[in-house]
C-alpha cells in the first residue's frame, strides 16, 4: 500500500500514459517479460534493459504450467522458468529491479492467486511495488473481489477486451476497468503475426467508446512497424510480448539484445 505522499500503483500507470502523450502524442510502450526466464538474474537484467531501451511500463509474467492465453513462445518460457525453479515469490521480486518511474503490471493466472489467497497475494503485489494486475482467466463476473482487494491497496485490476466481446459487455468492462483496458488485437493466443488484424482500428474505437482510461493493444504485435501501425490505429499503448521473449532465448547476451530491440520499438512509436 502506498504511504503518505506516495503515488498509488493506479496513479503511476496513469502518469506513464500521460507522459507518453505529452511526448509528442506518442503511444506508451509496454514490453512483456517472463519472470525467471531464462533465469531469475537474467530476467532482472532484462527488466532494467527494458527501462534503458525506452519502456514506459512493463508487463511482468509470472510462470504458470497451463498458460491458456499464451502461444508457444511464451508457453515454452513458462515451462523453462518453472523447470529452473522460479517460484511466485521469486518472480514477483523481479519488480524490485525496475526503476520506480516505470510502473510494472503483473500478468498472472487465477490459480496462482487462489492458491495463496486473494488478500495475501494483493499484499505481495503491494510489497514488491507492483502497480497493477492482469488476470486473463478471471471472468468479469468473478472479478469484484479481486478488484476490491487491489483498490484497497491502490493497485489496478486491468481487464481484457477481445474482438469477440459484444458492446454490452464492453460497457461493463469499461465501467469497472482500472489503469487501462488491455485490448486483444486478434482472436486467439499470444504470438507474432505477419500483420496487424485489419479490424484493430474498429476494435479500438469500440473499446474507447466505453471507457475514459487509456486503451492499449496487445497480442500479435511483433515488429516496430506493427507497433507504429497499432498506434496510428488509435492505441494509447502498445504491448510487445512473444517477439521479446523469443529474443531472450536466442542470444547469449539477452539484456544487451533486448535493450536494443526495445529501443527499436520505442523509436518506431516516437516517429
Amino acid at each position: 500500500m502506498s504511504g503518505p505522499g506516495e503515488a498509488s500503483g493506479s496513479e503511476r500507470i496513469a502518469a506513464a500514459f500521460t507522459a507518453a502523450r505529452a511526448d509528442g502524442g506518442r503511444a506508451a510502450l509496454m514490453p512483456y517479460l517472463m519472470a525467471g526466464y531464462p533465469d531469475l538474474d537474467t530476467s532482472r537484467e532484462i527488466a532494467r534493459a527494458y527501462v534503458e531501451g525506452g519502456a514506459d511500463l512493463i508487463e511482468l509474467g509470472i510462470p504458470f504450467s497451463d498458460p491458456l492465453a499464451d502461444g508457444p513462445v511464451i508457453h515454452a518460457a513458462d515451462v523453462a522458468a518453472l523447470a529452473a525453479g522460479a517460484t511466485v515469490t521469486d518472480a514477483l521480486g523481479v519488480v524490485r529491479a525496475v526503476d520506480d518511474g516505470v510502473p510494472v503490471v503483473i500478468m498472472c493466472y487465477a490459480n496462482l492467486i487462489l492458491a495463496r489467497g486473494l488478500e495475501r497475494f494483493a499484499d505481495l503485489l503491494a510489497d514488491v511495488g507492483a502497480s497493477g494486475l492482469i488476470v486473463p482467466d478471471l471472468p468479469l463476473e468473478e472479478a469484484p473481489a479481486t478488484r476490491a482487494a487491489l483498490d484497497a491497496r491502490g493497485l489496478a485490476l486491468v481487464p481484457l477486451a477481445a474482438p469477440t466481446t459484444p458492446d454490452q459487455r464492453l460497457a461493463r468492462i469499461g465501467a469497472s476497468a482500472r489503469g487501462f483496458v488491455y485490448t486483444v488485437s486478434v482472436t486467439g493466443t499470444t504470438g507474432e503475426r505477419d500483420a496487424n488484424d485489419e479490424t484493430l482500428p474498429e476494435m479500438l474505437r469500440r473499446v474507447r467508446a466505453h471507457t475514459d482510461l487509456p486503451v492499449a493493444a496487445g497480442f500479435g504485435i511483433g515488429t516496430p512497424a506493427q507497433a507504429a501501425a497499432a498506434a496510428r490505429a488509435g492505441a494509447d499503448g502498445v504491448i510487445i510480448g512473444s517477439r521479446l521473449v523469443r529474443a531472450a532465448g536466442e542470444t547469449a547476451s539477452p539484456s544487451r539484445a533486448l535493450r536494443a530491440l526495445v529501443g527499436e520499438f520505442a523509436a518506431a512509436l516516437a516517429s
